[in-house]
This record gives C-alpha cells, structure tokens and sequence, in this order.
C-alpha cells in the first residue's frame, strides 16, 4: 500500500451531472486498485445519488458494489433534508454526523486525506 491517502466527496445528483458521479467513483476506483487508502463519502446533494445507485438495478450499482469496503457513508443532515435518509440506511450505509449532525470534512483532512470533490 502506497502514503497516498485519497478522500472522493460525491456532491452531484445523477440528474445535475452524471458523468462528474461516474468519473468521481472511477477515480476512487483507481486508487483503490492501486493500493491506495481510498475512501469515498456522500455529501450535500450527492446523498441522492448514493441513495439512487444503492439499487441493484440501477446501471452505477456495480460501482458502488466495487468501492463498498470504502464507502464511509453519507452525511446524516443531508440525507434527511434531501428525503433519502431511509433509502440509504435500508442499504447498509453508514450516516454521518460527526459535525454537529453532519459529515465532517475537516476531519478528513485532521486524518490526513487530500479531499477531492466530484
């Protein structure tokens, strides 16, 4: 395993920017099989899109089946202000809010990650 500690925030909805998820997941996806610590979080909008691609049947899941050992979950505040605080708990995912209710970022980066947002 590599120094290289790499956190991918997902902020997009599949339907505002598709191909930003997409190419967001694939690079975690990269460092992951390069044996970076790679992990990926869903924040702000980007919970809907997590809550969307848990589902099997939907053509990302593969994505999201590949990087769930580095799935940390989404922000808690954010899931249930976007109304998809059940889809995302019902898929396993852990919710975050280790900031006053929300996912933290700057505990990220207290941990040494570089943050890259997609």
């Amino acid at each position: 395993m590599s120094d290289l500690k790499i956190a991918v925030v997902i902020l997009e909805t599949l339907e505002n920017n598709s191909a930003r998820v997409y190419r967001g997941l694939k690079t975690a996806l990269e460092f992951k099989a390069a044996g970076d610590d790679v992990i990926v979080m869903f924040d702000g909008s980007g919970v809907e899109t997590l809550a969307k691609i848990a589902d099997p049947s939907h053509a990302m899941n593969g994505l999201v089946t590949a990087l769930d050992d580095t799935i940390v979950g989404a922000c808690e505040f954010c899931a249930k202000s976007h109304k998809v605080f059940a889809p995302i708990r019902d898929a396993g995912f852990p919710l975050l809010s280790d900031n006053g209710g929300e996912a933290s970022v700057r505990k990220l980066v207290v941990d040494g990650y570089q943050v890259m947002n997609y």
